[in-house]
């Protein structure tokens, strides 16, 4: 299995992905970890309906995605995988899963988050999720698309953190 990118964004699939990064990438298949659209058959069309025809569409809980990665059931496959929040990635790291960069590609602002960088916004449970991330040594860069400078969020994290009394 090659994971080519990790990746946070609260849409999970739209014009970003398709037209930016799944032209720049070679990615055989997405891979959506999200306990909630696995049981939202509504949202699971819509989200294929998004997908090129050219790529294959795996929508997993947290516990199935777990197991099938651990047992290298996409051991020849290219994988673009996806998120909604750093939350469901701790889940998966408490579980074994090792991952060495994530991409944050859109966190937008709702009520109760602040907004840390222009496609970055949090509240404590994002704060504590990605404090988590950053122990165990993941990569947390932000962009938009693939073309677009890598910054890395750790530093405003961890200053978020402060400012919240996150330790």
């Amino acid at each position: 299995m090659t994971i080519k990118i990790v990746r946070i964004d609260d849409r999970l699939i739209h014009g970003q992905i398709v037209q930016g990064w799944l032209k720049t990438i070679d990615v055989d298949k997405i891979l959506i970890v999200s306990d909630e659209v696995a049981n939202d058959e509504m949202q699971q069309v819509l989200l294929s309906m998004a997908v090129p025809s050219s790529i294959k569409l795996i929508i997993k809980n947290i516990k199935d995605a777990c197991y099938e990665i651990t047992n290298e059931v996409y051991e020849n496959d290219n994988l673009m995988i996806l998120f909604s929040n750093p939350q469901d990635i701790v889940k998966m790291i408490d579980n074994g899963i090792k991952f060495q960069s994530i991409n944050i590609g859109g966190m937008h602002y709702a009520h109760g988050k602040k907004q840390l960088l222009a496609n970055l916004s949090v509240d404590k449970s994002d704060v504590t999720a990605f404090l988590k991330l950053i122990s165990c040594g993941i990569e947390l860069e932000t962009r938009a698309l693939p073309q677009d400078d890598r910054y890395n969020a750790v530093t405003d994290i961890q200053k978020e953190a402060e400012i919240l009394g996150i330790k």
